[in-house]
């Protein structure tokens, strides 16, 4: 064992004072009192209950009564958990003549400790040191156990730092008391310093290390103390080889926990139970039932804990046949009234989704429900889609008042907005939780999905031990908002405090790279974080690098990562098949969906979209309308707006405006906002006026405020020359106030991300951009450009016109980078609105020129430039 003993554990007193052992006694131990000839003798396998009661009415007729008398019934009390028995027993013995001795004094401390009451204690203690029996190593043990058990570590270290002789019992009550108490350093601590002071370790003592170190997982000490128990001859001994079994289930180990369990000769109840547990906290489910059918073919007697168990079992599977025959046995064997098994078996029924019988269950226990069994009804209630009744019991939960726990608080906080997480969140403080980390996430989590990012950041701060699921749902939240800046300082914050991430914690951040303001190079470095990690290849990892990569515009890195996923799920299909369409690979896109058609993988309405954006992108009219047929026929996929939405740009694209209204007109509800923009942009594009009013009509009375339809609409009446009806429009806008969207473009050098507006002087090196669009005129015009000022729907000069284009923000973002970086680098930049058309024959020239590949994403899609192509094949 490699601990450090603190400096105030060497401090302990060892002092040899010689004092009369009348008794040896405490709850480790199980020596036998000898009885005298005129007490009953006791049989400690009987099973008649009104065994003690008959001894006591004849101890109280005997006239003879004498110490050892009283000493023995008194164990006997303790013995047999008749605690309330047997301190009246003790104040009988008090009031009477007779002395008590150390025996005495041991037994009814260790009655106090059974009973959590240190106030009876204290008084005991106080009658000891009036007693003289406060240097008897049993009556000092007791004292240790007493205080430990009522939670008073420092009187109990009081004690016995000052106990004048100690023993191995008294060490192992010690470091039981440090263990009960969540002490568990300190248990390890005073196990290696106990042997410093020359004591050996006994069975028990063993027993308390082994769950010390079971609790906080460190297997790899479990296994020294697993050669200690062989080397003390100890391997043999049942309740030491159930705790290596517990010890090595909760550390994965299971193999090892089987090879302790096959070795024991002598096995109990609770030996098959722990192995029993271990299969089934290990998920190895199979294994669990067969251990259990070993168990009854071998006659071993069912216990609660091993029917809470397989009912645990049960509700993991969701076996609800299985789970009511243990129900009968439960009933049968008389455990029914058992708490822990009524509140299994209402989470079993419940995982099971028979609420009523769960709901059945819990009302059977009126008067006797406590915060464990109200907190399974309402986590059970949430889990089916119930949460108007997890909310109405939480609320009767609390008029009852039962006080909930952080488990409670976990579980209801997830039912906003049915519940008022503000009203939550002041009783949550009110109650003292706001610091539980596992209270703390699940607030900030119901504050991220309310959008109310800056309350969550508040919450989360105030977290007292931040654990690994708290810092990935910070990220996590972060990242839904596209706020790359704020997932990459808690990323980087987590790193600071030494937590390690895991593949939760990675996904998160990598799909916050993926926001279209991340750096480029910064998704780049968090996949080279995970692959030394050794997170790269975990699903959820992996399926956000494939998206991460597509919306980056790196549309074969996200190939690469897809090809070597040893698992894929549906997201890194669905991020496939969506990049490619993104990026102009229509058929490779369906190349991918053809690929799921042939491995028969499950398919959803996301898959859809994806495969009909394809067909848009790509021009594929007749394959689009293939496959809505197939979504609906054969996948049984009910269209939603968003489905609609693909068909409409499908037709609208393609030219075909009646189809695209026929579309509208068949849908089963009213078309969205979404829907009459995307037909406004065909007409614009094909400059349909009529059917464009009627589009504008119907998004602006959806949306007043959005700039789209006006602009669109404008630029319908710019494009087929009537300037003052286009002048109308204008004019509506101010009056309504509504502000045009400004045409910016985004560009990355050097881990800087610069933007530009369109005619944009601001920038330091604004000459050196514009000496290079003057220079890159001049080559264009050479290589036969012509200015197409159809783009430019402002009512001025040729001319004028020609110098607009030439300074749209996409241009000075290209020139930028070009004088920028090394000739060759690829250039990448980013637009909020749809590139024009002339634009696009510009930089598709400018490849040519500079030999550069340029990739640029616009508010529809990635266009790649390259050698003098585009990869939309000038359809988009």
């Amino acid at each position: 064992m490699t601990l450090s003993v603190c400096p105030s554990l060497r401090t302990l007193t060892k002092q040899t004072l010689n004092t009369l052992k009348l008794y040896h006694f405490t709850y480790h131990t199980n020596l036998l009192f000898h009885s005298h000839a005129n007490v009953i003798a006791f049989d400690p396998k009987t099973s008649d209950p009104n065994y003690l009661y008959h001894a006591h009415h004849q101890f109280d007729k005997n006239i003879q009564k004498d110490l050892s008398n009283y000493n023995h019934l008194l164990f006997e009390y303790s013995r047999t958990d008749r605690n309330q028995e047997a301190l009246h027993l003790f104040v009988g013995l008090h009031h009477s003549s007779l002395p008590v001795d150390g025996s005495t004094m041991s037994s009814v401390l260790k009655v106090c400790g059974c009973l959590f009451d240190q106030n009876i204690g204290r008084q005991v203690h106080c009658e000891c040191i009036k007693s003289g029996f406060v240097e008897d190593v049993s009556v000092g043990t007791a004292l240790v156990d007493m205080y430990m058990k009522t939670e008073n570590v420092g009187d109990g270290r009081r004690v016995f730092d000052e106990m004048g002789e100690r023993n191995v019992v008294s060490w192992t009550s010690f470091i039981s008391g440090y263990a009960r108490n969540g002490l568990n350093n300190w248990a390890l601590e005073l196990f290696i310093l106990m042997q410093v002071e020359g004591f050996k370790p006994n069975p028990f003592t063993f027993a308390t290390v082994l769950g010390v170190l079971a609790d906080d997982g460190m297997v790899k000490k479990g296994i020294q103390v697993h050669t200690m128990v062989i080397k003390n001859g100890f391997e043999s001994t049942r309740f030491v080889c159930n705790s290596l079994i517990n010890m090595y289930s909760k550390s994965g180990m299971v193999i090892d926990a089987r090879a302790v369990f096959d070795s024991m000769e002598d096995r109990d109840e609770i030996s098959w139970n722990g192995m029993v547990a271990g299969y089934v906290t290990n998920g190895i489910d199979l294994e669990a039932f067969e251990m259990f059918y070993q168990m009854r073919l071998a006659g071993v007697k069912l216990t609660q804990m091993i029917f809470a168990t397989m009912i645990k079992l049960c509700a993991n599977l969701k076996r609800l046949g299985f789970a009511r025959q243990l129900h009968c046995w439960v009933l049968k064997n008389g455990y029914c009234f058992d708490h822990n098994i009524r509140t299994a078996l209402m989470v079993a029924y419940s995982k099971c989704s028979v609420m009523d019988d769960a709901f059945q269950l819990f009302s059977m226990m009126q008067g006797l429900q406590n915060v464990v069994s109200w907190t399974a009804m309402i986590s059970g209630y949430l889990q089916n889609g119930g949460t108007r009744q997890a909310v109405n019991l939480f609320c009767q939960m609390n008029r009852e008042g039962v006080r909930p726990n952080h488990f409670t608080y976990s579980a209801i906080l997830t039912a906003q907005p049915a519940i008022s997480i503000f009203q939550l969140h002041a009783q949550v403080i009110k109650t003292n939780y706001e610091k539980s980390s596992s209270v703390g996430t699940a607030l900030l989590d119901a504050y991220i999905k309310m959008g109310c990012i800056d309350e969550a950041a508040k919450v989360f701060e105030l977290i007292d031990e931040k654990d690994i699921v708290a810092w990935s749902a910070m990220v996590a939240g972060y990242a839904q908002r596209e706020d790359t800046q704020g997932a990459v300082k808690i990323f980087l914050w987590l790193a600071k405090e030494g937590v390690k991430p895991n593949e939760f914690t990675f996904c998160s951040v990598v799909n916050a790279c993926a926001a279209p303001t991340a750096a480029i190079e910064q998704g780049k470095q968090f996949h080279a974080f995970s692959i030394k990690s050794r997170f790269n290849n975990a699903l959820c990892v992996s399926s956000a690098l494939v998206t991460m990569y597509a919306k980056r515009g790196n549309i074969e890195s996200a190939n690469e990562v897809f090809k070597r996923q040893g698992e894929r799920d549906l997201v890194s299909w669905n991020s496939m098949i969506s990049g490619y369409a993104q990026h102009g690979h229509g058929k490779k896109a369906l190349e991918v969906f053809e690929e799921m058609r042939r491995r028969n993988l499950e398919m959803d309405d996301i898959t859809f979209i994806g495969v009909i954006s394809a067909c848009t992108h790509a021009g594929l009219v007749d394959e689009g309308q293939r496959y809505f047929s197939m979504m609906v026929e054969d996948h049984h996929i009910d269209p939603t707006m968003e489905h609609y939405s693909c068909m409409v740009d499908l037709y609208s694209r393609s030219g075909l405006l009646e189809k695209a209204m026929d579309v509208i007109n068949g849908m089963p509800f009213p078309a969205g906002a979404t829907v009459w923009r995307t037909l406004l942009a065909a007409c614009c594009v094909y400059r349909n006026l009529e059917l464009g009013k009627l589009a504008a009509e119907k998004l602006i009375s959806l949306q007043p405020q959005d700039s789209a339809a006006y602009v669109l609409l404008s630029n319908i009446y710019a494009a087929t020359g009537n300037w003052q009806e286009r002048t109308k429009v204008r004019k509506l806008m101010d009056e309504r106030k509504v502000k045009k969207e400004a045409g910016y473009s985004w560009i990355e050098v050097k881990n800087k991300t610069y933007s530009f507006l369109a005619g944009d002087l601001s920038h330091p090196s604004s000459d050196l951009i514009y000496s290079k669009l003057e220079e890159l005129s001049i080559r264009l015009k050479d290589a036969g450009y012509q200015p197409d000022t159809n783009y430019v729907l402002h009512d001025v000069e040729e001319e004028h016109k020609e110098t607009i284009l030439s300074q749209h923000s996409e241009r000075l973002a290209i020139a930028f980078g070009l004088i920028s970086t090394p000739p060759g680098t690829p250039i990448q930049i980013v637009k909020n609105l749809r590139v024009c058309g002339d634009c696009h024959t510009v930089i598709k020239l400018i490849s040519m020129l500079e030999a550069r590949e340029i990739v640029v994403r616009d508010s529809n899609r990635f266009h790649h430039f390259k050698g003098g192509l585009c990869t939309c094949g000038d359809y988009w």
